[in-house]
């Protein structure tokens, strides 16, 4: 059972600081994100003092700080927005995280209809925009303009600039993986959609790059807090396009590959046999270890079996053995794409290939998969 402390260990080490889980998903605080509310404060404290000349300086540093944490709830929402529309289409939410440049809800499975795609790329600027309404109908309410009505007014501007700038269409943004889904649905090629909204990546990127050398030229007042801004957020996107495109191909079946080129053949073998025998005959193949009642034991791990032959050679091959996990067991016939899925949705080394009828039909390696995915 994973208690309360485990869990914030795993994570800290995982990259990020525990806050607490919303909708059972792990919330958790990069430490960029400080140093990002960093620069926030020190940039906008300045821009309280011109926009309400009444604050005093310790004023306007709170209500700066009070803008870094409303940014960061906004974010939250916006990235709780893709995971629960994920969650609700049946695919789970490893963790959510909150970083210098936004967020990230890491979905465990990658969409299987561009539909669903679409549809949780989508619900993230969905929840800006209703929170970019909803906090400009609460500055509306304010008969007269104070620093509360300034920290709601920019909160509704930062969801709204939120909502447009993840929607412009090029991955890793919001609108990319919109573009992707259209593509998608259209070619019938999650590959041809990824590359379409690869290269929109590029054109945001170099859209940024120009906007910001055009402040650059022109002078104006912000020209170096927009150039650092604008080159930050390129660099991130021209990053994250490329690793969507690397990730893509990596989970995409290479054309004229079959499952059984891959599977090795297996073996089966009582669980009680010596584990250096089991090893001595396991060369090039996967074995299945069978109790006497006819339950299998697990496969058989070259590894754990050659220490424990190295010390103990006659001991059981079941000592050595790894269960076997409904999620470690394929079906001969599923489709490439979804025997990729699989293999990346699940920690394991070796995957027990089995036919239609449940009898072992051979062993499928990660090792091998991934030589084949590379060897594209």
């Amino acid at each position: 059972m994973v208690t309360r402390e485990s869990w914030r260990r795993q994570a800290g080490r995982d990259g990020g600081l525990p806050l607490f889980r919303a909708a059972g998903i792990p919330v958790l605080l990069a430490p960029s994100w400080w140093l990002g509310s960093a620069v926030i404060v020190v940039l906008y404290a300045p821009l309280v003092g011109q926009l309400a000349p009444g604050l005093d300086g310790t004023a306007s540093v709170v209500l700066a700080a009070a803008f870094a944490v409303f940014l960061g709830l906004s974010v939250l929402a916006h990235e709780l927005g893709h995971s629960l529309v994920a969650l609700r289409l049946g695919l789970p939410v490893r963790r959510l995280r909150l970083f210098l440049l936004g967020g990230v809800s890491e979905v465990m499975r990658t969409p299987g209809k561009p539909a669903h795609e679409g549809l949780i790329a989508a619900a993230g600027p969905v929840v800006s925009i209703a929170l970019a309404g909803a906090f400009s109908l609460g500055a509306m309410a304010i008969p007269h303009p104070d620093a509360v009505w300034l920290l709601i007014a920019q909160t509704a501007f930062a969801n709204a600039a939120v909502a447009a700038f993840n929607l412009l269409p090029g991955l890793p943004l919001d609108g990319g993986r919109i573009l992707r889904a259209g593509v998608w649905a259209a070619t019938g090629r999650r590959l041809a959609g990824t590359r379409a909204a690869v290269a929109g990546g590029g054109v945001v990127a170099a859209a940024l790059v120009g906007w910001a050398l055009w402040g650059l030229a022109d002078g104006s007042e912000d020209r170096w807090l927009r150039f650092a801004v604008c080159v930050l957020t390129a660099w991130f996107v021209v990053a994250g396009a490329r690793g969507e495109l690397v990730d893509e191909r990596r989970r995409t079946w290479p054309d004229g590959l079959t499952l059984g080129e891959l599977v090795r053949p297996v073996l089966q073998l009582p669980a009680e046999s010596p584990v250096s025998g089991a090893l001595t005959v396991s060369a090039g193949r996967g074995v299945v270890l069978v109790r006497a009642d006819g339950v299998a034991a697990g496969l058989l791990d070259r590894e754990q079996a050659e220490r424990l032959a190295a010390t103990s050679p006659h001991a059981p091959a079941e000592q050595a053995a790894v269960p076997i996990r409904p999620e470690t067991v394929l079906l001969a016939s599923e489709s490439g794409a979804e025997v990729v899925e699989r293999v990346r949705g699940t920690a394991a080394w070796e995957y027990l290939v089995v036919d239609l009828e449940g009898r072992p039909a051979g062993v499928l390696r990660r090792a091998d998969l991934k030589a084949a995915l590379d060897r594209r």
